[in-house]
């Protein structure tokens, strides 16, 4: 399952670093989430929270975080501020986008932007699982831990990064067994990367699981026909 395209080497590696270290550029269809503060963001830098003081119930529901889809035309509709393009900018660029809109009604408007919806997809031996890219430089080591980290079942010496078109995938395969290997998992995964782990195949264990409900089968008869004449 998934053949490599063409052997693996430290340039192409360099070169997935690289581009995987550069802002995420914003998507139609990704989800973001908005925190706009006044002040150049005062309130985050609030340690002892007395800029909080004396805030009641509906001014604290004002500050939750909500989430805003990128539609297809490439615009976000945000609160106040209405309809903005931001499809192809990277982070920075909308925050700074977004922070000339608000200052026409906050002073000193202080934006953070975050993605709501990028993840990475874990296959094989570690099962199906979805895992949220919490920050724009999680490796793939980072990737591992939160799906439960590799166990007796999963071959550390062939891992797979499958990454964009699935009709014409590129596919990078990862050693964890050795040191070289463990210093090449720090590659930075990509929203929407694939990563496959192989499991160990046990072709005698497999043949016992088919084979256990006939042998119980035989069992249970051969048990009943010695109950049978010993009457």
């Amino acid at each position: 399952m998934f053949k490599l395209n063409k052997e693996f080497s430290k340039s192409d590696l360099s070169t997935a670093v690289m581009q995987a270290e550069k802002n995420y550029a914003i998507q139609i269809d990704d989800y973001l989430s908005i925190e706009v503060y006044t002040n150049q963001g005062e309130r985050i830098i609030d340690p002892n929270h007395e800029l909080q003081q004396g805030m009641n119930t509906t001014q604290r529901r004002a500050e939750e975080n909500f989430t805003y889809l990128v539609k297809e035309d490439g615009t976000v509709k945000f609160p106040i501020i209405g309809q903005i393009k931001l499809d192809s900018l990277t982070l920075d660029q909308a925050e700074s986008l977004l922070e000339e809109k608000y200052d026409a009604y906050y002073k000193g408007a202080f934006v953070k932007l975050t993605y709501s919806n990028k993840r990475v997809i874990v296959l094989g031996a570690m099962g199906g699982q979805l895992i949220p890219l919490l920050n724009e430089n999680m490796s793939l080591v980072e990737i591992l831990a939160i799906a439960g980290g590799l166990d007796m079942g999963a071959k550390a010496q062939n891992i797979k990064i499958i990454r964009g078109n699935l009709g014409n995938p590129e596919v990078f395969q990862i050693n964890l067994s050795t040191v070289s290997g463990m210093r090449d998992s720090m590659i930075t995964m990509e929203p929407g990367d694939i990563v496959y782990v192989e499991p160990w195949r046990r072709p005698w264990l497999e043949s016992i699981k088919d084979i256990a409900p006939v042998l119980s089968l035989l069992s249970s008869t051969l048990a009943l026909v010695l109950v049978l004449q010993n009457l």
